[in-house]
């Protein structure tokens, strides 16, 4: 039995260095791919909620996203299932893609609160100058009616 436990664990560690994918001679590089992966993300996120839209403007995402980075069906393809063969790297990209859209969505809620906050600045100011306005036509009667009194 332990004559068999060497050679059966040499065999798996050659197994498990193996690659199971050649590397695509058009390999998109990594960092492009994480960014093609959020745009893809954020598409897919707009389709979900504005599909009459995209079909009224007839954005086809899949189409936008390959022109959008220069690259072809068969080149994203090839590439992701390369990715996948390495699963460490593959979570790696999925890592990154997750961060950058979460920086996003961290700067769109700033810019919500900066335009709120801009939107209740504004209405506070349209109060006060209807009050003022209130004010002055209040004024301006009492001063007419103590004129007549006169």
């Amino acid at each position: 039995m332990k004559k068999y436990f060497l050679p059966a664990i040499l065999v798996l560690l050659t197994c498990c260095s193996e690659k199971l994918m050649e590397k695509p001679e058009n390999l998109i590089a990594r960092d492009k791919m994480v960014t093609i992966l959020k745009d893809l993300a954020v598409v897919n996120a707009a389709k979900t909620t504005n599909v009459g839209l995209m079909r009224e403007n007839n954005v086809k995402p899949m189409d936008y996203i390959f022109k959008k980075h220069g690259i072809d069906s068969v080149q994203f393809v090839e590439s992701d299932k390369y990715y996948a063969s390495l699963p460490v790297q593959y979570e790696s990209i999925y890592r990154e893609v997750e961060s950058r859209l979460e920086k996003e969505q961290n700067i769109l809620k700033k810019a919500k609160e900066v335009r709120d906050s801009l939107k209740l600045l504004e209405t506070e100011r349209k109060r006060e100058m209807d009050n003022a306005k209130k004010q002055k036509i209040k004024d301006s009667l009492a001063q007419t009616s103590g004129k007549k009194m006169q």
